[in-house]
């Protein structure tokens, strides 16, 4: 029910006319399937980027839908905000929210999506999400334009780090183009998967102010608190935080730590509050909710980030953003994400945070900080989802009017590019996807797969009352399930 049934065979190319829909004012729109395992109600922020984003290319017309993996019994299709469709789809998950993968049995449930909704573009997100290298294959093999967000960086010593970096290079390899949220991401990226600069574009994240705005009513001035929201894992420099609480704990007896997140690290940070019997100063809040953290933030008077290796951190933004006085490590793309008035940068050792945060503490005590509105009103007008919908609306007219390489193409691309080992590998898993999907047209054809109604972009039938008025992008919420 509320579907309809082709009278023809979808067009597998989006570069075809017929696949191009226009507004009335003459712009590009397209139908986009963002793809990637880390999704709501998973928090963290590819989750909100991907979110974010497609609110925004919604808001300026464009078709978009989401395809993440089954959470709990959060399966099938849901509606969210302005009718923002996701398919949480059956697939198995195997480690820290990624898909098994085989290569093969998402390729039926993808196409039916892709097909389903008429996709012309398949954007997919982050580099730790199978799903998405899954989805980067089968929509070449449909003949569709792809685009890939990398959200991290990735070192080259490790065995883990060669084999994902291998990975990623026969991912990348024949993705039309390929996004980055630093410059230092974007040189770690095409180093990594050894790509051509020229196909890889700089677009940082974004938060949205008016969901972190400071209040110092809510901060108590009779002592400097500082504020950690961060997973408690290894690679966000937990080992550090645990180092740096004794011995500023010890020279300050006014200062107290509140500490936000969950992560197999909790347990360091609750032996030091046991060993030096900091229970009344160091609080440790566990798992926060995104509408929470606002409320825990504008409590502080610093924000601390001792992050080991970060793309771009969204975190030291918001917590500008509130208004608070930023320390952070000096490390990836951190160096460009605020402008020196706005952060102390450290090197990612004890002693070199803890010097920062007495330079900090000792502006406060004397007053020589800018006040949370000024901060806020920096910082505001910093980073915008508006804006990085604007500049993804240009990555997608760019990609939509190059060619989809053929099969012979794709093939000598693979052997060229990833090595005679791996290219020889994938050029036969690239077969067999070929002939996988000419058995799935056979078993299935596309006239036989009913036509989604739109909820979105410029022939949407669903949510026509929904508001045309620029509005504020509210936390997603669910709307319907179907």
């Amino acid at each position: 029910m509320g579907h309809k049934r082709r009278s023809h065979t979808l067009k597998t190319s989006p570069s075809l006319d017929a696949d191009r829909q226009t507004d009335d004012d003459g712009s590009l729109k397209h139908r986009i399937c963002m793809v990637s395992d880390f999704f709501y109600p998973n928090m963290g922020g590819v989750e909100s980027h991907i979110y974010q984003l497609s609110q925004c290319l919604i808001e300026k017309g464009h078709k978009v839908v989401i395809a993440t993996h089954a959470y709990g019994d959060r399966r099938g299709i849901r509606y969210l905000t302005n009718g923002l469709k996701v398919y949480y789809l059956p697939l198995q998950v195997m480690y820290n929210q990624s898909t098994a993968t085989s290569c093969f049995h998402s390729f039926p449930l993808l196409r039916c999506v892709f097909v389903r909704e008429g996709i012309t573009i398949v954007h997919a997100h982050s580099s730790f999400s199978a799903m998405a290298h899954d989805a980067l294959f089968h929509a070449k093999t449909m003949g569709l334009n792809t685009v890939f967000t990398d959200h991290s960086l990735f070192g080259f010593a490790d065995l883990s780090s060669i084999l994902t970096n291998k990975l990623l290079t026969v991912s990348l390899c024949d993705t039309n183009h390929i996004v980055c949220v630093s410059y230092t991401s974007k040189e770690n990226t095409v180093l990594r998967a050894t790509l051509d600069p020229e196909i890889v574009s700089v677009i940082p994240n974004a938060v949205d102010p008016t969901d972190f705005t400071p209040d110092p009513c809510r901060r108590d001035d009779s002592k400097i608190t500082i504020v950690v929201v961060s997973r408690l894992v290894y690679r966000k420099g937990i080992d550090l935080l645990s180092g740096i609480i004794p011995e500023l704990c010890g020279k300050y007896p006014d200062l107290c730590f509140l500490i936000g997140g969950e992560g197999p690290k909790r347990i360091v940070l609750e032996e030091v509050r046991e060993k030096y019997q900091l229970h009344d100063r160091v609080r440790l809040l566990g798992a926060l909710d995104h509408k929470d953290v606002r409320d825990v933030l504008v409590q502080g008077h610093i924000f601390l980030n001792t992050s080991l290796t970060e793309a771009f951190c969204m975190a030291i933004v918001e917590g500008a953003s509130c208004g608070l006085q930023v320390v952070s490590t000096r490390v990836g793309g951190i160096p460009e994400v605020l402008p020196n008035e706005l952060v102390t940068l450290c090197e990612p050792t004890v002693r070199s945070i803890c010097d920062g945060l007495e330079t900090v503490i000792a502006r406060i005590r004397t007053g020589n900080v800018s006040s949370p509105a000024v901060i806020h009103s920096k910082v505001q007008t910093l980073y915008t989802w508006r804006n990085v919908a604007e500049r993804t609306e240009k990555v997608y007219n760019r990609v939509c009017k190059e060619p989809v390489l053929s099969l012979s193409d794709r093939l000598h691309r693979l052997q060229n590019h990833c090595g005679a080992v791996a290219g020889s590998i994938f050029s036969f898993m690239a077969v067999l996807d070929f002939l996988f999907l000419l058995f799935l047209h056979w078993l299935r054809p596309d006239h036989l797969i009913d036509v989604a109604v739109d909820a979105s972009g410029p022939h949407r039938r669903l949510g026509q009352s929904f508001s045309k008025k620029k509005h504020k992008i509210a936390n997603p919420t669910l709307s319907s399930v179907s």
